[in-house]
């Protein structure tokens, strides 16, 4: 009996010690979708700069600045750049619709 108790302490650690050592490579984490987003901790003082980058380039500025401003008091989040990167604010902001279905934050 002590051989076989002996065989399954050794598998035991054996399995332990495959579990404890890194992947095959250690890859480091993936890097964020898109660059950081611009949190917002006072909306009053935060949202209008943000917003101003934010609808920069913008055909319709102001209809874009309206949107941008409601959408950053709520939601505390602008993301970076003219374009794209919406998913860096989470789902308040990329979930947001408008009465005709479309994306209300710009």
């Amino acid at each position: 009996m002590a051989p076989n108790k002996l065989a399954v302490v050794v598998a035991l650690v054996a399995s332990l010690l495959l579990l404890a050592a890194p992947g095959p490579g250690g890859y480091p984490p993936a890097p964020p979708l898109g660059p950081p987003p611009h949190q917002i901790i006072d909306p009053a003082k935060d949202c209008g700069g943000a917003c101003d980058v934010r609808c920069g380039l913008h055909s319709r500025k102001n209809v874009c600045s309206r949107a941008c401003l409601k959408c950053c008091s709520v939601c505390r989040c602008v993301p970076a750049g003219t374009v794209g990167n919406r998913e860096t604010c989470g789902k308040c902001y990329t979930d947001w619709t408008t009465h005709g279905n479309r994306t209300k934050c710009p």
